[in-house]
């Protein structure tokens, strides 16, 4: 229990010191740049996100066998993490002339390769998975 306490109380302290450097040391546009992001975030993720991941399942249901429901899922997930965590490389966000080591790869390129990849699995999982529903035996 004290080792428990002892954790906590540590990352109280650290918490405060952490606010304390973010408050003395940014300017109050910065602030509200960081509180605007971080109302937004979830607002988008919330609102707009999950509705459009509950409309394409809901069209994946209807037009996909369901052999096919959990590979389309998983790669559904697993490109919508990707794309989101991409989206500042993608957009070349940060990008500057005057550094060109900064953003230097074909990021786009990276990403429809991955896509590629994800909905190739996908396929063959389903079809593995509809081959053996269909032969038990094998």
């Amino acid at each position: 229990m004290r080792t428990r306490a002892a954790l906590v109380a540590v990352g109280v302290l650290v918490g405060a010191y952490g606010a304390w450097l973010l408050l003395s040391r940014q300017d109050p546009g910065q602030l509200a740049s960081a509180a605007l992001w971080l109302a937004v975030g979830p607002l988008l993720h919330d609102v707009l996100l999950s509705a459009v991941v509950v409309v394409v399942a809901a069209l994946g249901a209807r037009l996909l066998p369901r052999s096919w429901w959990a590979p389309a899922t998983v790669a559904l997930v697993v490109i919508g993490t990707v794309t989101v965590a991409a989206v500042p490389v993608l957009g070349r966000f940060g990008a500057r002339p005057d550094n060109p080591t900064l953003l230097d790869r074909n990021y786009l390129l990276g990403w429809l390769v991955l896509t590629g990849l994800v909905l190739a699995a996908a396929a063959l999982g389903a079809l593995v998975g509809s081959r053996r529903r269909r032969h038990p035996g094998d």
